[in-house]
């Protein structure tokens, strides 16, 4: 036959028995599909192949719908062996097959029952369709050649069917018995083997109540399951479901999502799917499935774990994990940070590989089958199917994809050691160690405070007596690997006081406790922050969804991407259009979730104080550009859709020296003509103003000080380009042109940033008299020495003579004195190398300009290091840091001529 001259039909009767038995029995296929082999076959293709001619009775129906996929199967087939087709083109075929097929079936067998009992309609008289719900890779839009399709049955109300016509005679029964008939009339479209074959076995088990629940049911009946009785197993079949028919789709998964996607941390995800692979792993063994490409070890089933689990933990926080696709998930987890490129590249080559193998195993008799196979000729024909020179050579490249996939599954599942009885420490934590062994393992455990540790696990103990039986177990395998890990940090009873005070607080969520139980180094990094900082310890405890954080050490440990997480962040409030108060819950998660990662990278010494703080200013950068199009967006009286609006950071924000809990300080310019503009500008000032400082469950944003603005907190609250510049050019006093030496455009309308960068570079570039200019940096200065009085004996790093202050007012008044003549000291690049461009300039001495930099760095770093560590003020005896101190003096010294 001539047809079967084309190359990738021949292919297919060498790699497939049930190709070469299909093309036997029907040469006509041939000859109508090989010019087809060029392009897929389409949606709309398959849908005029149904509907011409129409189909006058359920055989005809049936014998259409097989007709098709035949059809579809060979030419599929065709350009999969031939390597036209890849693996996404593959899945979407057989998805879109299912989804046609379902869609003329269900119209076919809606319209004669209809024309029996009349339409289904709800207490309204409102007609009602079936909502056929897409499960597993069907509903993932990734299904295989010769699966099954997971269907549920719905439909949105309870009801009776009525005719359209009162006058027309027919027998009413209800909504739900429609709906059953309909159901069993789909499946047997679909599922029924005929001469022609089938077109897909139908799985209905997965509905509530599986086989003893009833084959179709109501929104209402559905969500009272999901609530009431719903299993962790099912969380996991729903995260793929995907509606294919009817309507109020949207209904529907309001109802589905809250199940699946939890608002917090749900840490019994990786308990729950854990425990179902193991029975697939017994069940693998028991019928000696080692083999199986799909539930095997290393096998597909083992990617879909990993990427789902954290769908389940992390999908109700992070908006774009909420997708049903593997290989989008993959995508999704990297762009998150929450997998590395590399796991992702692995484990998405490996589903590649492993996906054309079932298909290619699949069209050896077109049988539902992940098994590989036994027999030499079955052997040889996959073989060539996937293009390996022997059946040898193809085993060698999926064992390395095997283990591939085997070995990052057990990286995130990897079973957990939660048997503490042999543990030294366990007769400690439990109070049954008398009081001289209970003294000797605590000081061998590293706590030179034996009864302080005791005092502390006795409370615990009291406190943890009124918590359910689970928790105290829990709480009990908890304690003495936490126990032996704060005696290996410095200050360990304190440390332990923090730790119970958390576990305190979360220990009416039992999910915490399993996750530190189960995760050792989720605890140990726990330990490392309480040990590092009572701030930390303050945070996690009154946010214990970040512990959520621990799970996973190399996002925690990533460097920031801003652009990323920006669009994040962006994506995340999206998803809350006009709920201001989930809006704002969110931007406080997200900067505490940030904050938490960027505190782990400083305890591990991975950030230097410069990068630290240039992280937290672009973090506040971000969060004040999402507010500021949040609160324009929620603004009833806007006057166009783009604000003319800039914010504006002085201070810390502005120099990018913020610290974890420094506040921010603020100005607000705007350039509209329009002549309601300062009343419209001044309620979004306000409006970022509240979003900022309001306190909800998730805490504060950050606190402001809006009092750097023209004419201080007597002033207006916003500016107009045009009168903030006549300000700083004729009213502005020398302090507020210190201040501007670190101010910076933040966020808003680009076109007033660079109006505002120019104007300061004008004010900072404006030659002034020297003399004034000292006399008027010296009297600020003496303002702020008298306002912060320090009679304690310590050495006040920021304030005090020698310190933080004094080198800030030195590059100001350098800045402000000299910036005419050398206009690189206009840039806002920090003091550090200001000091350093002074030196290049000739203004001060080379080595002093060195010498100060690297004092005021050390400075720096100590104060950082003093307040993370819960001290108010940072404060020092006078004989440390003498040489910083001396070299701050000498610098003092030389630019202001002054003694400190």
């Amino acid at each position: 036959m001539q047809a079967m001259s084309h190359p990738a039909l021949e292919r297919v009767a060498r790699c497939s028995r049930y190709g070469r038995r299909l093309l036997a029995a029907q040469p006509q296929l041939a000859e109508t599909l090989a010019a087809a082999l060029d392009q897929p076959v389409g949606r709309a293709a398959m849908q005029a192949f149904l509907a011409e001619p129409p189909c006058t009775d359920e055989a005809a129906l049936h014998r259409r719908l097989r007709q098709l996929r035949q059809r579809v199967w060979l030419v599929a087939t065709a350009r999969d062996l031939a390597g036209t087709a890849d693996l996404a083109e593959v899945m979407a075929t057989w998805s879109m097959l299912a989804e046609v097929c379902i869609a003329a079936a269900l119209d076919f067998h809606h319209a004669l029952l209809a024309a029996r009992h009349g339409e289904p309609r709800d207490e309204a008289g409102r007609p009602q369709r079936m909502v056929v719900v897409g499960m597993g890779k069907l509903g993932g839009f990734e299904l295989n050649v010769s699966s099954d399709i997971d269907l549920i049955y719905l439909y949105p109300e309870e009801g009776d069917t009525a005719a359209d016509d009162p006058a027309a005679s027919v027998r009413t029964i209800s909504n739900h018995e429609f709906f059953i008939r309909l159901g069993r009339k789909l499946a047997a479209a679909l599922g029924e083997n005929t001469a022609d074959g089938y077109v897909f076995r139908v799985d209905l088990r997965l509905r509530p109540w599986g086989e003893s629940g009833p084959f179709a049911m109501g929104y209402a009946m559905l969500e009272d399951y999901l609530v009431a009785q719903g299993r962790p197993w099912e969380r996991y079949a729903w995260i793929k479901a995907r509606p294919l028919t009817g309507g109020r789709h949207d209904e529907l998964m309001q109802i589905v999502r809250p199940f699946v996607f939890r608002k917090y941390l749900d840490f019994g995800a990786f308990a729950a799917i854990r425990d179902l692979h193991v029975q697939i792993r017994r069940e693998v063994a028991r019928r000696e499935m080692a083999h199986n490409v799909k539930l095997g070890p290393g096998g597909i089933r083992e990617i879909e774990f990993t990427a789902q689990v954290f769908q389940l933990i992390r999908g109700g926080q992070i908006a774009a994990l909420q997708q049903q696709p593997t290989l989008v998930v993959l995508d999704a987890l990297v762009k998150t940070g929450l997998m590395t490129a590399d796991a992702q590249q692995e484990l998405a080559a490996a589903y590649d590989f492993l996906r054309r193998l079932e298909h290619r195993i699949q069209y050896l008799d077109d049988a539902q089958t992940q098994l590989l196979p036994d027999d030499a000729e079955s052997q040889a024909m996959l073989a060539e199917a996937t293009g390996f020179p022997d059946y040898a050579a193809l085993l060698a490249v999926l064992d390395r994809h095997r283990n591939k996939v085997t070995r990052h599954f057990e990286q995130v599942f990897a079973a957990p050691q939660t048997d503490q009885n042999s543990h030294p420490l366990t007769a400690v934590c439990c109070g049954t160690a008398d009081a001289g062994t209970a003294r000797a393992l605590l000081e061998n455990a590293g706590y030179d405070d034996p009864p302080r540790v005791l005092a502390a696990l006795d409370a615990l103990r009291q406190s943890a007596a009124r918590l359910p039986e689970s928790t105290q177990l829990r709480l009990n395998s908890l304690l003495p690997p936490a126990l032996e890990v704060i005696g290996s940090q410095p200050g360990p009873a304190v440390t332990l006081e923090r730790f119970a005070a958390l576990v305190q607080a979360i220990a009416r969520r039992s999910t915490y406790l399993a996750l530190l139980a189960e995760y050792p180094a989720a605890l140990r990094q726990l330990v490392r922050l309480l040990a590092a900082s009572p701030w930390a310890a303050r945070m996690i405890t009154r946010q214990p969804q970040l512990l959520d954080e621990l799970i996973a050490p190399q996002h925690l440990m990533s460097v920031p991407d801003w652009a990323q997480l920006a669009t994040q962040l962006r994506e995340e409030l999206d998803a809350h259009p006009g709920d201001t108060e989930a809006q704002m819950d969110a931007l406080r998660r997200f900067k505490q979730v940030q904050t938490l990662r960027l505190l782990a990278q400083d305890v591990a010494g991975r950030l230097t104080l410069e990068a630290l703080s240039d992280h937290l200013s672009y973090l506040a950068d971000t969060l004040l550009n999402e507010t500021l199009v949040r609160c324009w967006a929620g603004l009833k009286t806007r006057h166009r859709d783009e604000p003319r609006f800039a914010v504006i950071g002085y201070g810390k924000l502005g120099g990018k020296e913020l610290g974890y809990a420094s506040d921010l300080d603020l100005v607000f310019l705007y350039d509209d003509a329009d002549e309601r503009a300062q009343e419209i500008y001044a309620r979004l000032a306000q409006r970022i103003n509240t979003w900022l400082g309001t306190l909800t469950p998730a805490g504060i944003l950050y606190e402001t000080d809006l009092r750097l603005r023209p004419d201080g907190a007597s002033g207006l609250l916003v500016s107009s380009a045009e009168a903030f510049r006549d300000y700083q050019l004729h009213h502005a006093w020398v302090w507020e042109h210190q201040a501007l030496t670190r101010a910076r455009f933040v966020c808003g309308d680009t076109a007033i940033g660079a109006v505002f960068e120019a104007l300061r570079r004008e004010v900072l570039g404006t030659p002034r008299d020297p003399a004034k200019l000292r006399e008027d940096v010296l009297s600020m200065r003496e303002k702020m020495h008298a306002g912060h009085v320090n009679d304690t004996g310590l050495f006040d790093l920021k304030h005090d003579r020698g310190g933080i202050v004094d080198v800030e007012f030195c590059v100001q008044y350098l800045v402000l004195r000299d910036c005419h003549a050398h206009p690189e000291l206009a840039d806002n690049v920090g003091n550090i190398a200001l000091l350093i461009r002074a030196g290049a300039a000739g203004l001060i001495p080379a080595e002093l300009a060195r010498t100060a930099a690297d004092a005021y760095r050390e400075l720096r770093r100590q104060q950082h290091a003093i307040k993370l560590s819960g001290a108010e003020c940072a404060r020092v005896p006078p004989s440390d840091l003498e040489g910083a101190r001396e070299a701050v003096r000498t610098l003092w010294m030389h630019v202001m001529g002054a003694a400190v």
